[in-house]
This record gives structure tokens, C-alpha cells and sequence, in this order.
């Protein structure tokens, strides 16, 4: 009664409807494979697309649960009214009611035998959709990502190529003050590097949560609880040995160093946003110095056209020298002119600082990130290629057999 609920569970892992990275064509990295995988006959499988196989065994195995849970109910009751029945026999009960128990024994053994060829059908239409679908579907499948993560390869060789040329560029920084169009960019690249790298996470995480999943369903249903370990057919072997490789294989891809890679390049355009805001702050202050220092010195202006550069009416000379409010006034500008000139400084050495920053983290970061993305896409190939390298095998040896 406990082997069909484990593997019931395993099935709910395996449902379509968990496995999202497919689902969405925006994250179909599959190409052309993934509408064959759709429509059409998959490497000598029934017409259907695998996760619509996903689906049917889950529906099998859920129907295969609910046969054994009856078919053990039927047992226990069985068990009791033969129990009875042999008491009564042992007793020599009353007669009518020793071939009424005989009866009712009868018939749940004949419940039991229809039990029983219940789960035999159901069990035979596991292993026949598990041998003539989901195998050839998941070998068509190793082989669509090893096509899917070759294309990615040399996507990402010919990324690092043109980036790696940035360093032989001899561009002086431009002083050009960072405009909003060119914040909003930047702060819209923040945004997609950000996406990428939780992309990349949920992708790998998909796929190791699949074929772990898919493995941990196969071992279950072929090893733990089957009543002889040793008569699994070479297809059993076939498909778990795939699983096995594949789930060793995802186990070995470096996705820490491509995750890493993209978050460090992350860490650089997020320092490039910061120092755009600190450029901007920087450029409200010496705006708002020069705003100042124009309304103190029309202030002056007012003054000296009004009374003359020195003279302040009601003075005397003895008090003029010593207090002038012109005078005063002309300081004041004099200091307020200082500043606001050390805040366009500032300001002009912020505008120098975002330009070297953004060419340098550029520099830096795009080579970095697309030479780790090279170096995972190269290892996922290469994982992927012995995975189909094990079925190859495989396949040799069952020709080789009789």
C-alpha cells in the first residue's frame, strides 16, 4: 500500500504543469526540436509531445494507486472472512451461515483476481508508455539540448570576440554630462541583467528539479519496490541508465561560476547607476549655487545703480568705511561666486568619473561575463554529448544481443 503512494508522489513532481521552462515559447531555447517535440513522430515514439506523455503517466499512476489501495482493502477484508470462515468450520457452526461466510469468500476472492488484473493492465500500460514514448522522447530530448546549448556556444564565443576588442580601443572618456535618456538606458540595462540572471537561476534549477525528479520516479518504480530486481528488461536499464548520466551530468555543470558572472557584471551596472546618481546630485547643487550667486548679484546690481558703488544714504563718511552694506553685500557675492565655481568643478569631475567608470566596468565586466556564459554553455554541450554518448552505447549493445 506504500510503494504506489511514494511513486504517486514522485508523479506529482513529474507533472507538466510544474516544469515551466518549456512551457513559455518566450523560454523555448529549443527551437525547431521543440515544435517536432509537439506535433510529430519522435525518434519512433506515438505521436504526442512529451509533456502530454508526462501527463498520461501521471494519470496511470494515479489510477495504479487507487487499484492497489482497493485491491489491499479487499485483501484485509478477504483475510477476516477467512478467518471467520475457518472458525466456523472448526466449530461446525450452523450451515446456512458457514456457506454464507464460504460465499462471501468466494466473492472477494473474486474481487481480488479483478483487482489483480486491474494493476496488471494498468502496469503494463506504464511500462508501455515509459518504453514507447517517454524513452525515445527523452533521447530526442538529450539530443535537442545538446543542439540547443552548441547554438548557445557559439553565440557567446563570437559575444566574448567583439567584447574583448573594447580593450584595444584608445577612446578618450567623453565629458558629455549624462543626459536622462542615457540614466533611463542604463537603468533599463540594471533591469534586463537583473532578469537574466534570475532567467539563468530558474533554469538550471528546472532542469536539475526534472530529471531529479524523473530519476528518483524510475528508481522507485523499477528497483525499490518490484517483487524481483533482476528481471527489469534492458529498456528499464536503457532509460535509468539515461536518467542516472543526466542527472550526473547537470550535477556537474559550473552554473555557480555562470551565475557569479552575471551577478558581478550586475554589481559593475549597478556602481554605473549609482555614480550617474551621484552626478546628477552632484549637478542640482552646482545648478542651484549658480541660481544663488545670479540672485545675489542682481541684488548688488539693484544697489549700486541705485545708490553708486560706495555711497549708502544716510551715512556718514566715518560710518561708510567701516560698515558698507555694498561693500558687504560684494563679499558675499565674491564668496557665493567661489562656491558655486567649486560645485561646476565638482560637478564637471562627477561628469569625468561616470564616463571612466562606465567604459572601465564595461571593459571589465562584459568579457568576464560572457566568457563564463561561453564556459557553461561549452560544459553544458559536453555533458549533454555523453549523455547521448551512454544511449549510443546502449543501443549497440541491444543490437549485439540477441
Amino acid at each position: 500500500q506504500k510503494s504506489p503512494a511514494k511513486v504517486y508522489g514522485y508523479g506529482k513532481g513529474l507533472s507538466p504543469l510544474l516544469w515551466t521552462w518549456v512551457s513559455s515559447p518566450k523560454l523555448n531555447g529549443f527551437g525547431k526540436f521543440g515544435d517536432e517535440m509537439v506535433g510529430g513522430n519522435v525518434g519512433g515514439a506515438i505521436a504526442g509531445s512529451h509533456c502530454s506523455t508526462v501527463e498520461r503517466l501521471y494519470a496511470w499512476e494515479k489510477k495504479l494507486y487507487l487499484e492497489v489501495k482497493n485491491a489491499e482493502t479487499l485483501k484485509l477484508e478477504h483475510e477476516k472472512r477467512a478467518a471467520q470462515l475457518r472458525k466456523l468450520e472448526l466449530k461446525k457452526a450452523d450451515y446456512v451461515k458457514t456457506e454464507k461466510t464460504k460465499k462471501e469468500v468466494d466473492k472477494l476472492e473474486s474481487r481480488l483476481m479483478v483487482a489483480s488484473q486491474a494493476i496488471e493492465t494498468t502496469s503494463a500500460e506504464i511500462i508501455k508508455l515509459r518504453e514507447t514514448e517517454l524513452y525515445p522522447q527523452l533521447v530526442e530530448l538529450v539530443k535537442g539540448l545538446i543542439c540547443m546549448w552548441r547554438s548557445m556556444y557559439e553565440c557567446h564565443q563570437v559575444q566574448t570576440h567583439i567584447v574583448q576588442q573594447f580593450k584595444y580601443l584608445n577612446t578618450i572618456p567623453s565629458i558629455e554630462p549624462t543626459s536622462e535618456i542615457h540614466r533611463q538606458s542604463t537603468l533599463q540595462l540594471e533591469l534586463e541583467v537583473q532578469q537574466w540572471h534570475l532567467s539563468f537561476c530558474n533554469l538550471v534549477k528546472a532542469q536539475r528539479g526534472y530529471i531529479q525528479s524523473l530519476t528518483g520516479w524510475l528508481r522507485l518504480s523499477l528497483f525499490q519496490f518490484s517483487n524481483n530486481p533482476l528481471s527489469k528488461t534492458r529498456q528499464d536499464s536503457a532509460i535509468y541508465s539515461l536518467c542516472e548520466e543526466w542527472n550526473l551530468a547537470i550535477d556537474r555543470v559550473p552554473d555557480k561560476v555562470a551565475s557569479e558572472g552575471i551577478k558581478s557584471f550586475l554589481t559593475a551596472i549597478h556602481a554605473i547607476v549609482d555614480q550617474q546618481a551621484e552626478e546628477q546630485k552632484q549637478k542640482k547643487r552646482s545648478e542651484s549655487a549658480f541660481k544663488e550667486l545670479e540672485k545675489k548679484v542682481v541684488e548688488l546690481r539693484s544697489l549700486e545703480s541705485k545708490y553708486g558703488p560706495y555711497s549708502v544714504p544716510g551715512s556718514s563718511s566715518s560710518t561708510r568705511s567701516s560698515k558698507d552694506p555694498i561693500a558687504e553685500k560684494r563679499v558675499k557675492v565674491e564668496i557665493l561666486r567661489a562656491k558655486a565655481e567649486d560645485e561646476k568643478a565638482n560637478y564637471e569631475k562627477s561628469v569625468s568619473v561616470t564616463r571612466a567608470m562606465t567604459l572601465n566596468n564595461l571593459r571589465m565586466g562584459l568579457p568576464n561575463v560572457f566568457q563564463a556564459m561561453t564556459g557553461f554553455a561549452n560544459a553544458c554541450m559536453r555533458a549533454f554529448e555523453l549523455v547521448a554518448k551512454c544511449t549510443d552505447e546502449v543501443h549497440d549493445v541491444k543490437r549485439i544481443l540477441p
